[in-house]
């Protein structure tokens, strides 16, 4: 399948977790450091706008743009859902990249957010073998670069024989077994 229509799929496995979030669960804490519900949705709105921009080759500012995080992954997917995205370059801001890397970056933030979203709210959430499969590849190519600029924390060693799912989080730098009750046992 296609990298547009593979975008498409993880949009749905986010949309699902985004449907359960409530106004009780904004302070739950999540697998990304620092960050409870509230902070991790408001980091999804604040690069919204850009990403979806960045579909349609045009340089827009980080800013929440929209109130509705489902609004957002809707347009983002709808955008990044055309094959027309993934080609050429575009901008994030004032830094042109290959229109690939920028799609990629957007899967990231359906599945690996979503992930993070999931877990916090203890919410069972699964992607199609063929969207991991391309997640990873995205993954592994900028693993360095993403730490290097603080997006990835250091990877995380997971067993052999893991799941493609765990592989990929554990190369993000997130902890597969993550629950919100590791916070206290870390503590």
């Amino acid at each position: 399948m296609e990298k547009h229509l593979l975008l498409r799929e993880a949009a749905l496995g986010m949309l699902a977790v985004v449907d359960r979030v409530g106004a009780g669960d904004l302070g739950a804490p999540t697998p990304c450091a620092g960050w409870d519900v509230a902070a991790l949705r408001g980091h999804l709105l604040e690069w919204g706008p850009a990403l979806e921009g960045a579909a349609r080759k045009e340089s827009v500012p980080p800013g929440a743009a929209y109130d509705s995080l489902r609004e957002q992954v809707t347009r983002l997917a709808e955008a990044w859902g055309e094959p027309a995205a993934w080609a050429g370059t575009t901008r994030m801001a004032t830094v042109e990249l290959p229109a690939e890397v920028v799609g990629g970056m957007v899967l990231g933030e359906f599945v690996l957010h979503g992930w993070d979203l999931a877990r916090a709210l203890g919410l069972p959430v699964t992607w199609d073998d063929e969207v991991l499969r391309l997640l990873y590849a995205e993954v592994a190519r900028s693993a360095d670069q993403g730490r290097s600029m603080g997006v990835y924390a250091a990877e995380v060693p997971v067993p052999s024989g893991a799941s493609l799912l765990a592989r990929t989080l554990g190369l993000s730098g997130r902890d597969p077994d993550w629950t919100p009750s590791s916070l206290s046992r870390s503590s």
